[in-house]
């Protein structure tokens, strides 16, 4: 009999990776759990219905569950009924902005969600690995206190003890976090506390920015993937403060797939691990703007908004160093340049819409 997983959010980017590398790698039968309510959260410019389509078409023993992790009693039924052997839980609201004005929708959804598939795990399945996609939004704005220097193309550390980037150990407390990173923070904490007190085989993945081919990216979230589809079709991107040099660190899909499938082969309790690309993948907007123009062979539309979104990073690129001890056999093995490239590329193959 195969094993078994189950992913919410399965039609969307980590989703839809993870329903795949599981299936096609590691044989696995993989029930997805999705509801389309991105297209609900930003209009038909969200909808991934055509990613769950095409999972159902590619994916040899893939079943789709319409169903919302808000439906308590619906979440424990199917966990019940499928009694996975892992779980992998990437269904969110997952805009920093957009969580304001649906502070209930976002809440529901993000924070108590999550404890109905918790605690559905521990009733049905305690054994399986649940491996939780966290953010690294629960930061809040802490990781602006840390000094800064300026220079021609991004932000970077100045305090030598962030070299390497951000730790795991970082606080998560007394700042600003957008209403999004609190119901982030809820669901994380959450996590880690039904390994270390019910001793469940959990983790907490706090994603950089996830990124890839597979991305339904829109203006409010899905920063490279929207990034390019403004290049490709013309249309203006709005840079929000900090001149453009605001830094993330971008992790391919395929990679956090592949971290997924570690811990599931080697799980632990209630752990937290930084999820994304370190300093080598980071970039600013300014320099995406660079990679995606030479991928596309055109040059990006853009404007600058001297207003910087709440509560947003001008500077964060994960410490990889736990998850490389814990997990040596895994390392980031799709670079920035190579990622940009694929999403041009996907771009191009999508239908308009």
């Amino acid at each position: 009999m195969p094993q078994t997983l189950l992913v919410t959010g399965s039609s969307g980017l980590i989703g839809s990776e993870v329903c795949t590398y599981f299936a096609r790698e590691l044989g696995y039968a993989v029930h997805g759990v999705d509801n389309n309510q991105r297209a609900v959260f930003f209009g038909p410019q969200g909808d991934t219905r055509w990613n769950q389509q095409r999972l159902a078409t590619e994916l040899k023993g893939f079943t789709h569950h319409e169903l919302d992790i808000r439906d308590r009693a619906g979440v424990l039924a199917l966990v019940r009924a499928v009694r996975p052997t892992a779980i992998v839980h990437t269904a969110a609201q997952p805009s920093h902005d957009r969580a304001a004005a649906i502070p209930f929708d976002d809440f529901d959804t993000n924070a108590v969600g999550t404890l109905n598939l918790l605690e559905a795990a521990r009733q049905a399945c305690p054994e399986a690995p649940f491996v939780h996609m966290s953010t690294n939004k629960v930061y809040g704005d802490a990781p602006n206190r840390i000094a800064l220097r300026e220079l021609p193309t991004r932000w970077d550390y100045a305090d030598p003890a962030y070299a390497g980037g951000i730790a795991e150990t970082f606080t998560i407390d007394q700042s600003k976090h957008s209403l999004f990173g609190a119901s982030k923070v809820a669901a994380d904490v959450m996590v880690q506390e039904y390994g270390r007190y019910f001793n469940l085989p959990t983790c907490a993945l706090r994603g950089g920015c996830l990124t890839g081919p597979n991305h339904t990216g829109v203006e409010l979230h899905g920063f490279l993937s929207y990034l390019v589809k403004c290049n490709l079709e013309g249309r203006e991107y709005r840079v929000f403060g900090y001149k453009g040099k605001q830094v993330r660190d971008n992790i391919h899909s395929l990679d956090v797939a592949r971290f997924m499938a570690a811990f599931v082969a080697a799980p632990r309790a209630g752990e937290v691990y930084n999820l994304g690309g370190g300093k080598a993948n980071s970039c600013s907007i300014l320099e995406a703007f660079q990679i995606a123009e030479k991928h596309s062979g055109r040059a990006q539309v853009h404007t600058y908004v001297d207003q910087a979104r709440a509560g947003d990073h001008i500077c964060y690129y994960s410490d990889l160093t736990k998850m490389r001890a814990h997990y040596p056999a895994w390392d980031i093995t799709q670079t920035l340049d190579d990622t940009i490239g694929q999403i041009v590329a996907a771009w191009r193959r999508r239908p308009a819409g």
